[in-house]
């Protein structure tokens, strides 16, 4: 993999909300440490400015540091101040150059709450993010007041990313018609989840469905996908149904493109236990069964390969920056670090926080990581 842009770039278009005659420490030198000390295993500020100082010679290879080491209290200060959306988009300037083309892979789009990001009273900090599924990447983030307020930041989000020739897949809360059209307008493709925030449209796939399975599977045209796996004792299977019976839904005509709607049936067995369970889904997609089964599944990637790292590597859940903006600048910040780690120029087998370590040893290691110079 080429050299990827330095950390200066993906800082050049934010900025500063200090006192220009009033600076001490840059605003480059103090995000980039920022960014070091979380990559290491600092979560809080008070680590990330004991990690630096003990680390300041290495440093100063590549910052100017005129004043030494931003105490804590800077940091906090800063991060609370500092404005989260430019720094937001200059984070997908960096994410847009360092995977120019997006076709056509997955895009989920799934939200995630810092629990413990709010003071008493308020709510925590709620992020939307948009996960490249086959690149593993995070694409960009929109903060909401709560996971409510999801269906409000999606479109926002929505008309950020550069989306054309891909399938965007989004769970319950993003169902409605006005974002299916969001993700047309952007030449993409729609997989959305059907629950109880679309009753009739649920209830509607339901009964279809239980007539295909009592009597008329022979004369329903459908395509059907199996996936089984067996695992230490478990053994899961998964059916992806999918039809173009359009008529049988409630108003089709409200959703842009509509053409198939999928049935998915897994049945779980553990120890001689058995349980099943039906989710459904709407799509532009033709009714290709292998192919929305492949999307269904990539989805639920955003989980594991997002928002349980973000709390097992990065203990994001017990965040405690609750400084005006300070909490939402620290989960970009987060969010960059992982995507650093997945764009490993030096790939090393091991989980993320064995990464984390051999970043925190390794001053060569980190550097590379860091797009250092």
């Amino acid at each position: 993999m080429s050299q990827l842009p330095s950390l200066f770039d993906i800082f050049a278009g934010v900025t500063d909300p200090r006192n220009a005659h009033r600076v001490e420490h840059p605003l480059p030198d103090v995000l980039t440490i920022a960014v070091c000390g979380i990559l290491v295993g600092a979560d809080t500020f008070e680590e990330i400015e004991l990690w630096a100082q003990e680390k300041e010679p290495w440093l100063r290879r590549y910052l100017s540091l005129p004043n030494g080491i931003p105490a804590h209290d800077t940091f906090a200060r800063l991060f609370g101040l500092m404005d989260p959306q430019p720094f937001e988009a200059a984070f997908r300037r960096w994410v847009a150059e360092v995977l120019p083309g997006l076709s056509p892979q997955v895009v989920a789009l799934d939200g995630k709450t810092s629990r413990r990001s709010a003071k008493a009273g308020e709510s925590p900090l709620h992020l939307v993010s948009a996960f490249a599924a086959d690149a593993g990447m995070i694409l960009g983030q929109q903060a909401t007041a709560a996971k409510s307020n999801e269906k409000m930041a999606i479109p926002e989000l929505l008309a950020t990313l550069a989306l054309e020739g891909c399938i965007v897949t989004i769970d319950a809360m993003g169902t409605q018609p006005s974002i299916a059209q969001a993700i047309r307008d952007q030449h993409a493709d729609y997989v959305l989840a059907v629950k109880q925030n679309q009753p009739q449209l649920k209830d509607a796939i339901d009964d279809f469905f239980a007539l295909f399975q009592s009597a008329a599977a022979d004369q329903t045209p459908h395509q059907v996908s199996e996936d089984v796996n067996k695992d230490h004792g478990r053994q899961e299977a998964r059916r992806c149904y999918v039809f173009d019976a359009l008529e049988c839904l409630p108003t089709p005509e409200r959703w842009p493109d509509l053409k198939s709607f999928v049935v998915i049936e897994s049945t779980r067995e553990v120890s001689g236990s058995v349980t099943q369970e039906r989710r459904y889904y709407i799509s532009s997609l033709a009714p290709e069964a292998d192919r929305l089964a492949k999307a269904v599944r990539q989805h639920w990637g955003v989980e594991n390969q997002v928002h349980w790292c973000l709390d097992v590597t990065f203990a994001d859940d017990q965040m405690r920056a609750r400084t005006a903006y300070a909490g939402h600048n620290l989960a970009i910040l987060k969010r960059l670090t992982l995507n650093l780690i997945r764009l490993d120029p030096v790939p090393r087998k091991g989980s993320f926080k064995l990464k984390r370590v051999i970043a925190a040893t390794s001053d060569e290691y980190r550097a590379h990581l860091l797009g250092l110079k």
